[in-house]
């Protein structure tokens, strides 16, 4: 079973699209200009976006609106996206996370 799984990693490359869409994700996300920013930080699909503040308000409201991840080290924001996921599909993700990002810079999120 796992050499079928990394058979697929390698026939498939998915290591060398991770790493692809990976960086593309994250130039798309540190053209997000928001306050609540605080570094944004990764490897591959694997990223993470640190705040100033909780990261859980955040992404209960990104849950809301479709995009599931999850809070780490209290103010840090991780996704971590299938590898097998489409450039259209980021991009879906970018605008929701760009919504609650600037929508939602300083405010109690928790009262929306």
């Amino acid at each position: 079973m796992a050499i079928a799984a990394l058979k697929v990693l390698e026939d498939e490359k998915l290591a060398e699209r991770s790493e692809r869409l990976g960086n593309y994700f994250m130039k798309r996300l540190r053209d997000i200009r928001s306050s609540a920013i605080r570094d944004i930080r990764g490897r591959g699909l694997f990223i993470g976006v640190e705040l100033h503040e909780s990261a859980r308000p955040y992404c209960e409201r990104l849950m809301s609106a479709g995009l599931l991840c999850k809070e780490t080290h209290e103010t840090t924001i991780r996704f971590a996206p299938p590898l097998t996921i489409k450039e259209s599909e980021i991009d879906w993700a970018l605008e929701r996370i760009e919504q609650v990002l600037i929508n939602n810079e300083g405010a109690d999120l928790h009262e929306k």
